[in-house]
């Protein structure tokens, strides 16, 4: 019999201490009391209640609209600094560029939003945009800070490919911006997912960048929760928080069955490749 050695307890430990506040903030979203410490009974009526809190829905959707357009042009912009950072391995300020693609993965957040809004304060004085501070300058800010990891995530990638497949297509006759559509981004499309995802969590978790860069009605949801919580938390948050935690668990769900569906065709399509070939004489 297998002993449940010290390595599986700290396992178990730990995947109570990440997920056990979770399980309880869902018990919670179906308590029946106004009081969130106090257990009432179970009740939907706060799931119900979530259709007349306005303000609440309103920054939910304000948090989502960003968080997507944030993870589209994160990923194209992290796309293409990572493409420049593995495939042009010398060009003059190199090691500049590198440093300022990385640089907001290890800059504070308090620093990064007060330079950004220092600089849009800056362009609206001198270009006159942005004549206001808003979702686009929220967008503007998610974009900055999420491109630094999709360039890590995809230049990682981009290292272990096989540059003869391309070389390959390109003495065939194929243009380099058709090689890299056709024959690059299917193969570090796992990567592009992940990178977006991941774009897509930051945006929506992000509350210091929002702080500093939102104006008046581009509140996201983390200041609406961060602003509510300071008066008390309402049962409300529970059930968005419930029902977000629901949306990111069914998308990782389906792009797990999707990535696992596709390397199984692979793998099929490898076998019936070899059990083609004919041996040679």
């Amino acid at each position: 019999m297998k002993r449940f050695g010290f390595s599986n307890l700290m396992l178990v430990l730990g995947l109570l201490f990440i997920y056990l506040p979770m399980v309880i903030l869902v018990i919670y979203s179906f308590n029946a009391s106004q009081l969130v410490t106090v257990w009432g009974g179970w009740s939907l009526r706060w799931y119900g209640g979530l259709a007349d809190n306005t303000q609440l829905m309103s920054a939910v959707l304000r948090s989502l609209q960003v968080a997507f357009f944030t993870a589209l042009a994160a990923v194209m912009l992290g796309t293409l600094a990572a493409f420049v950072l593995t495939r042009i391995p010398r060009f003059r300020g190199r090691t500049l560029f590198g440093g300022l693609v990385t640089a907001p993965l290890v800059m504070p957040e308090v620093i990064t939003g007060l330079s950004l809004l220092l600089l849009f304060v800056a362009m609206g004085q001198l270009l006159g945009w942005p004549a206001e501070r808003g979702l686009t300058t929220i967008w503007i800010a998610h974009t900055t800070f999420c491109s630094a990891y999709v360039a890590v995530v995809v230049s990682a990638r981009l290292r272990e490919l096989d540059l003869s497949i391309e070389e390959a297509a390109m003495d065939l006759g194929a243009r380099p911006w058709k090689v890299f559509f056709l024959i690059t981004v299917p193969m570090i499309a796992p990567s592009l997912v992940a990178g977006a995802m991941m774009s897509f969590a930051l945006s929506l978790d992000d509350l210091v960048l929002a702080s500093f860069v939102s104006g008046p009605g581009a509140t996201t949801l983390p200041m609406e929760i961060f602003s509510a919580v300071r008066l008390g938390v309402k049962p409300e948050i529970n059930a968005v928080a419930s029902l977000i935690l629901l949306a990111v668990s069914l998308a990782t769900f389906i792009a797990w069955y999707i990535a696992r569906r596709t390397e199984r065709s692979r793998r099929l399509a490898l076998q019936e490749a070899g059990a083609n070939e004919v041996p040679e004489r």
